[in-house]
């Protein structure tokens, strides 16, 4: 089974936010690293872009995404929906 474009691109997602979390991480403890603050640069100005191609394709990621609608992002699949894991 090949996974769905939606899901390879919230992997990617998920993946750059854990780099993120992690040179902020590495950051707290050497602030003057700046190859490592460079890279946190780069990588959340990455983030930004993929969670936008995401939101443009598939609806707001959660209920601080920048859609209109305040309740857009409970619309489904839910997780545990059948059509969400195909």
């Amino acid at each position: 089974m090949s996974e769905s474009t939606e899901m390879a691109l919230r992997r990617k997602i998920n993946a750059m936010q854990f780099a993120c979390w992690e040179l902020h991480l590495f950051l707290d403890t050497h602030p003057n690293n700046c190859e490592a603050a460079r890279r946190l640069e780069e990588y959340r100005r990455r983030l930004q872009q993929q969670v936008k191609e995401f939101e443009e394709k598939f609806g707001p990621m959660g209920e601080t995404s920048r859609d209109t609608s305040r309740w857009a992002w409970i619309n489904g699949p839910w997780p545990w929906e059948r059509e969400a894991n195909e």
